[in-house]
């Protein structure tokens, strides 16, 4: 049975010849959840099959209450916003908006009333006449918005909603996007590769790796406390697992050898430590002073980010370390270099695995 306080709740199961997805889906009302994970991890699946566009090979999906598992997608109380918002071209704004309603079989003139209203509630009053090509990206998924609420959904399904914008625009329709979704009663589920999008968007983020669920929690601790190798790298977190024993953890190393870890606090059995690249200082010698983790590395790589650079290491241990372009001019680094790797006890983060 679904929770009661769930507007969404499904367990999707897709079985194809080299792949299975299978999933729990949970959702609130009024609660957004985000979807992470690597290309083919099943990210889009999930959203297909709570479409209706894809058919379950088991579970089912509820929606506050009512079983859609055998319902096409046509007749299921669900929004989609895609990640190229496929406008209909010849059809002007308020038409594109209008046409949900009107194939449910709302008379024209009142199709257009939802329209013009929920146009003018995302700012776009001016351009109800407007066609999409003459439309900006924030204007076009604005309209696309639109067009998903206009069918009064219970669940709303939003695929990259911002991928296809540049960099300055995203930013100010991301909090737009947030402000809307806040005032939206329903579920909605939102599949992204930016974690910045989950951050903003999301109040809870579900990573699926190879068909499965691998983490799931509010964006800040799946931040901090990344389990995968994946979210790890979308975080920005070097990530070792290994044992604990006391103060120290014993992560495998490049090598296969156990590379001993230094960790506030006394742990014991399988764990997760990780760090920020900022947190890694670098030297030509060994340091000699407070820090107890200290690694020969060799530079791997180099690259700009910002005003700040961040280098790649190998060696005992495969880490990143962000340091300040005056750094990287000090320190004379290139591939190939041979250095020592730094990082404080205080900095690192210890969690049981």
């Amino acid at each position: 049975m679904s929770p009661p306080d769930a507007a969404l709740s499904a367990r999707l199961v897709v079985r194809r010849p080299a792949f299975t997805l299978d999933v729990r889906v949970e959702v609130a009302p009024g609660e957004v959840l985000a979807l992470l994970g690597p290309n083919g991890a099943g990210k889009s699946t999930v959203l297909r099959a709570l479409a209706g566009l894809l058919p379950l090979s088991g579970g089912r999906v509820l929606v506050d209450g009512r079983d859609l598992t055998g319902e096409p997608a046509e007749r299921r109380p669900v929004g989609v916003v895609f990640q190229d918002y496929l406008l209909f071209p010849h059809m002007s704004a308020l038409e594109n908006v209008a046409f949900g309603p009107r194939c449910r079989g709302v008379r024209k003139a009142e199709a257009r009333r939802i329209a013009a209203g929920l146009l003018e509630g995302m700012g776009l009053a001016g351009y109800a006449a407007a066609r999409p090509r003459s439309l900006s990206g924030g204007q076009a998924q604005r309209v696309a918005l639109a067009r998903a609420l206009a069918v009064e959904p219970r669940l709303l399904l939003l695929d990259e909603p911002l991928a296809a914008l540049d960099a300055h625009t995203r930013a100010s329709v991301r909090s737009g996007l947030r402000r809307r979704l806040a005032a939206f009663d329903g579920a909605t589920v939102l599949v992204t590769h930016d974690p910045l999008d989950a951050m903003v968007l999301a109040d809870r983020v579900l990573v699926v790796e190879d068909g499965a669920a691998v983490q799931e929690g509010a964006p800040a601790d799946v931040a901090r406390r990344p389990r995968t190798e994946y979210v790890a790298r979308l975080v920005g977190l070097n990530l070792y697992r290994g044992r604990a024993e006391g103060t120290r953890v014993l992560a495998a190393g490049a090598s296969g050898a156990a590379v001993p870890i230094t960790v506030p606090g006394v742990h014991s059995g399988e764990v997760f430590a990780a760090f920020p690249p900022r947190a890694v200082a670098l030297y030509r010698e060994r340091p000699a002073g407070t820090p107890r983790n200290t690694w020969p590395a060799a530079i791997d790589g180099v690259e700009r980010f910002g005003d700040q650079v961040r280098v790649h290491l190998t060696g005992e241990l495969a880490l990143s370390a962000d340091i300040t372009p005056a750094g990287l001019a000090d320190l004379a680094l290139s591939p190939g270099d041979e250095v020592w790797a730094s990082v404080k006890a205080t900095e690192v983060e210890c969690y049981p695995a």
